[in-house]
């Protein structure tokens, strides 16, 4: 049982970043039975991207420079790997007109306009969250960090419970026949740190659940409807909208 779960673990390890995660034993569990440890690779990339955002502003750099370096440190602890289902899947829902063709676009190695903008916008939007969170509270800003990377890497969890693959391969297709119990265990998974951690009162917690729930129905819609479920690039996405969903989220509640 432990083997197992260890072994789950370092396979989410191996999708979802770019850490070195060593080899699998054989047999090897399925991508669908590991989507439950998503939100721990999610904590391994929130540590290191809060360990460089506290080592710059240590170093004296400005809020908005050290923002902006850990930023670049979370992307290149994954390898870009949500951001590019992000671009993708905004050049392809947008810029095809029949679910085969956007499907077509999202494979293409190439970035389009619409996928340019969108992670303008996400970078754009993860920057400022982070530089107003560090100038409200530094200890805050880093705690937010962790706990959003795994809060958001539950969403790729509930969309391959929720959608059907598009494709009859792929990312989506290997990691299908996710079930809700998979969904609540990341969350459960995911919601322990952040509870006991105690950053913000727990209907803020509800606050950021709740704004990322809504954004991550959206975008699990959408994709149904415009290329009949899911792919890796959905989930990616997915991943991506529920990070900035929680930003946003406790942003707005801080402000208030």
């Amino acid at each position: 049982m432990i083997r197992t779960a260890l072994a789950q673990i370092q396979l989410a390890f191996m999708v979802l970043t770019r850490l070195p995660a060593g080899q699998l034993p054989d047999p090897a569990p399925r991508i669908g039975a590991a989507a439950w440890a998503f939100p721990l690779a999610g904590l391994a990339v929130g540590l290191g991207t809060a360990l460089v955002f506290w080592g710059t502003v240590a170093l004296g750099l400005p809020l908005g420079l050290a923002a902006l370096l850990a930023l670049g440190a979370q992307i290149a602890l994954c390898g870009g790997l949500h951001e590019d289902g992000l671009a993708d899947l905004a050049d392809g829902l947008w810029g095809g007109h029949t679910p085969a063709r956007r499907l077509e676009i999202m494979r293409d190695s190439r970035i389009g306009s619409y996928g340019v903008l969108a992670l303008i916008l996400s970078l754009a939007l993860r920057w400022q969250a982070l530089v107003y969170l560090g100038a409200l509270d530094l200890t805050l800003a880093l705690l937010a960090l962790v706990g959003l990377a795994m809060l958001s890497r539950v969403a790729p969890v509930a969309m391959l419970a929720y959608l059907p693959p598009a494709r009859a391969d792929g990312l989506g297709h290997s990691a299908q026949s996710v079930g809700w119990r998979s969904v609540a265990v990341a969350a459960l998974v995911a919601l322990v740190p952040l509870v006991l951690a105690q950053i913000v009162p727990l209907w803020a917690v509800a606050l950021v659940i709740a704004a990322q729930g809504l954004v991550v129905l959206a975008l699990a819609r959408t994709a149904r409807r415009k290329i009949g479920g899911q792919t890796g690039d959905v989930l990616g996405a997915g991943q991506q909208l529920a990070e900035i969903a929680g930003y946003l989220a406790l942003c707005a509640y801080l402000g208030a």
